[in-house]
């Protein structure tokens, strides 16, 4: 029977919870890194023994971590970021010349052909990759090159490029978004990049309609179709169905239409999932009553999925990257609060249980299917 691998990342420690194919019963292993804030933790599609760990300190700074055995034990790899060029030199993002500052790691991508290879998206602004597992690690520089760069500010979160979508059927084709900067994409590996926001609207910058500076929380892909995009925006849903080049906004009779997270099904390319949070400032689902909503037509038509789901007194937030899918035949999808819970569905949300409670606040979640 196939397995499944639920690996969370918290304010104080990541944890992995795994259950057969049943998904009924789920064992805990963990804290690992215990007091540490884990930003992301996920494994490679080619082999599952393989997970790597961004561990971050307001003390000790920025960690790596790989795991060659599932996370039983765990190594300390290469952990030297440099931006590109001499210190000094580069442009700031509000246009002046300091360099920038590299803070952490928000979103780790491993290769979908090749375990050692690593795409790591860090704040301030930028990719790395890896191609020894981690031993070593350079700056794509094309993406700061990005001629709109003096334009990029700071999200809530920070400036963070916190999203990295690889194109199974282009290996020269990668999506990233940076908050608050926008979506971009790269044709030839990452050597150049694109701004692609045309259709993104954001009220609260100078241009609204802007090439970028958009805040971008999310976007997702299925790889079956690899040219339609989702987004969750700082206020909006979006969709593109030629790989960002155009967007426009399927948000329809959502609650709020203000949220973090998007994932697909896993075999169901036109079934969507977001998490509604009330406001910007209000970061808490509306009425107090914690609900997923899922589209099966792309967008526009949603309805809410509440069982087993509080639905009262509940002002847990879900953050961007704290939202999963399985592969099984059955879709299981799975997400994470600041409350410390992580819900699953194993029928594709229509029924939810926590499978594991008080945990520290969840920044990310993701899953492995083991065959």
């Amino acid at each position: 029977m196939s397995q499944v691998r639920v690996l969370v990342g918290t304010r104080k420690g990541a944890f992995i919870l795994s259950s057969d194919g049943s998904r009924r019963k789920w064992d805990v292993s963990g804290p690992h890194f215990a007091g540490w804030e884990i930003y992301h933790v996920k494994g490679s599609p080619v082999d599952p023994n393989r997970i790597y760990v961004s561990q971050s300190s307001g003390w000790f700074g920025q960690m790596i971590q790989r795991s060659s055995d599932g996370g039983k034990t765990w190594e300390a790899v290469g952990n030297k970021f440099a931006y590109e060029g001499t210190p000094g030199t580069h442009q700031w993002y509000d246009g002046t010349s300091r360099p920038w500052e590299f803070k952490r790691v928000w979103h780790l991508e491993p290769s979908l052909t090749d375990p050692d290879t690593v795409y790591a998206g860090v704040e301030d602004a930028s990719i790395f990759r890896t191609t020894d597992g981690g031993a070593n690690w350079a700056e794509m520089p094309g993406l700061r090159g990005h001629g709109t760069g003096p334009q990029w500010q700071p999200g809530a979160g920070g400036m963070c490029l916190h999203t990295i979508i690889l194109d199974p059927t282009n290996a020269q084709r990668m999506y990233i978004a940076i908050s608050a900067a926008g979506a971009f994409r790269t044709d030839d590996g990452g050597a150049s990049w694109k701004a692609i926001n045309r259709g993104l609207r954001s009220q609260y910058i100078p241009d609204p309609d802007a090439e970028v500076g958009h805040c971008v929380h999310h976007v997702a892909m299925h790889g079956s179709r690899p040219n339609t995009l989702y987004m969750q925006k700082h206020w909006d849903v979006m969709r593109s169905d030629d790989c960002g080049d155009n967007w426009k906004e399927v948000s329809g009779d959502l609650p709020t239409d203000f949220g973090f997270v998007i994932d697909v099904h896993a075999h169901e390319p036109e079934t969507i999932y977001v998490v509604p949070i009330k406001s910007d400032s209000e970061h808490f689902p509306p009425d107090g009553k914690l609900r997923v909503y899922r589209s099966r037509k792309g967008g526009n038509e949603w309805e809410a999925l509440t069982n087993g789901l509080p639905q009262s007194d509940c002002y847990v937030n879900v953050l961007r990257d704290a939202m999963a899918v399985d592969t099984l035949e059955q879709c299981g999808v799975y997400f994470g609060t600041t409350g410390g819970q992580v819900y699953a569905s194993s029928d594709a949300g229509d029924n939810w249980t926590a499978i594991v409670r008080d945990l520290p606040a969840v920044l990310s979640v993701e899953v492995q299917t083991i065959a």
